[in-house]
């Protein structure tokens, strides 16, 4: 087992690896910006090292300043979270060399899921339906007029490098794809250091639904289900489920034998996700994978009892899964997140500031994870995910019950919250049935208003 473990986040997440490491008996260091001082991980870790200022790319982001933290506290394992350097090869690459364990897949196989292309082709080798679309990355706008003209309209354009949202255009008609391919481009470029695109076809009302992956470093991998991600915001989730209410078991089993075979033809290791695309008539296609924990990982904590982020220490640590796991891996019940940020709930501006007030809901089938306390500031300066809301019942009817009554009982004051949609989005006929897709959020969203005097 690892000597130390350096938490190289901060957050919620952070302090969920803290606990993982705490019942595993191996302790911990938290690094933190100036400021993050009065954080709960750096409270709760053994040892917690200043790494700069606020601006993650003085802190969070510094590989010099977080592999020095790892070699003075003599930490000999670093666990990276989800965001700032999770998907990081290059990161990885560099604890590799320093002969610390990165928590995660390997430089490798970060590399090949990171660039979209390359990891659509891998699963397309493996049997994982993917999207119609380019064979490998978009050499101009000519070629992607020639490659939309074949597959049909509308289209959409990705950065092969990216992700949540950037650098994607969805194309209606062939008159307006080279501009829209500029503007990619460059969105992509400025953003990921690449400007290379390629292009999918474009599902209007699709449900998005991604699969729970743990894989150890003798060759096994373990699927453990899915999760109904579809309520979203701009690609940002705002609602998690486990499993997805519309997903049969059939294709369930299909898929996630398909996924064995591919993520074990790649060399995955860790935990990972890999995300679908649902269409109209209910067919799956592969779109990304995500080479990290994901912040939604406890519904599907909840509805299996495995802890996914205790067992990606010990996979990183040379366990097998045979060990870990339960076979077959159980679904019981079904689970809910609600994502608490601190934006405003109508107007989704960011709300930071100090929260005056707060009061956590408990009791049975609920859980919050969360490093928010009475009187902490939420800084500007990050993610504004402030508590993760789950909800745990017997079937998706209850879970349901318990997370309207949770949201009740959660108050945070001194700044504004999400709780005011969830509990919107929560009452809705179309949501309690299960019918939505990726557009339901629209018509919770504030209208836009003209100027007075304005044209109309």
């Amino acid at each position: 087992m690892f000597r130390k473990v350096l938490v190289a986040n901060r957050g919620e997440i952070a302090l969920r690896v803290i606990c993982a490491c705490k019942e595993l008996g191996i302790p911990t260091v938290a690094v933190y910006s100036e400021a993050d001082r009065h954080s709960l991980h750096v409270r709760f870790a053994d040892e917690a090292i200043c790494i700069g200022p606020a601006k993650s790319a003085l802190s969070y982001l510094d590989f010099t300043k977080i592999i020095s933290a790892a070699e003075i506290t003599d930490a000999d394992a670093i666990h990276p979270g989800y965001g700032f350097l999770s998907e990081n090869a290059d990161f990885a690459e560099v604890c590799q060399a320093c002969g610390i364990k990165f928590i995660g897949p390997s430089p490798e196989v970060i590399r090949l899921m990171g660039l979209k292309e390359r990891a659509r082709a891998a699963m397309r080798d493996a049997g994982v339906p993917v999207l119609p679309g380019s064979d490998g990355v978009l050499k101009s706008a000519e070629q992607a007029l020639e490659v939309a003209a074949a597959i049909g309209y509308p289209v959409i354009l990705k950065a092969s490098a990216g992700g949540g949202g950037r650098g994607m255009r969805i194309v209606t008609n062939p008159d307006e794809l080279p501009s829209l391919f500029a503007q990619a481009q460059s969105e992509a470029a400025a953003a990921f250091d690449c400007p290379d695109l390629y292009l999918e076809k474009f599902i209007r009302s699709p449900r998005h639904i991604e699969f729970q992956i743990l894989a150890d470093e003798h060759g096994a991998v373990e699927v453990l289900g899915e999760r109904e991600c579809t309520i979203q915001r701009r690609h940002q989730k705002l609602i998690e489920e486990a499993p997805s209410p519309v997903l049969p078991s059939a294709e369930r089993e299909r898929i996630s034998e398909a996924l064995r075979h591919a993520m074990r033809a790649v060399g995955y290791t860790n935990a990972g996700t890999v995300e679908f695309l649902m269409d109209e008539d209910g067919r799956l296609y592969f779109i990304e994978v995500n080479a990290r924990v994901q912040v939604e990982h406890p519904v599907t904590e909840l509805v299996t009892g495995v802890d996914i982020v205790k067992t990606q220490i010990l996979i990183a640590a040379g366990h097998r899964l045979e060990e870990l796991l339960p076979s077959p891996i159980p679904i019981r019940g079904h689970a809910i997140e609600c994502r608490i940020n601190a934006e405003h709930p109508e107007t989704f501006a960011p709300s930071p500031g100090r929260i005056t007030a707060l009061n956590l809901p408990g009791s049975i089938g609920v859980r919050v994870d969360t490093a928010a306390y009475a009187e902490c500031v939420i800084p500007p300066y990050y993610d504004s995910l402030v508590a993760k809301l789950i909800t745990h019942g017997r079937d998706r009817e209850e879970a349901i019950a318990r997370m309207r009554r949770a949201l009740e009982m959660f108050v945070i004051e001194g700044i504004h919250t999400t709780i005011p949609l969830h509990q919107r989005i929560l009452s809705d006929p179309d949501f309690i049935a299960g019918r939505f897709d990726t557009n339901f959020i629209k018509r919770f969203q504030a209208p836009v208003t003209q100027p007075a005097g304005s044209a109309r």
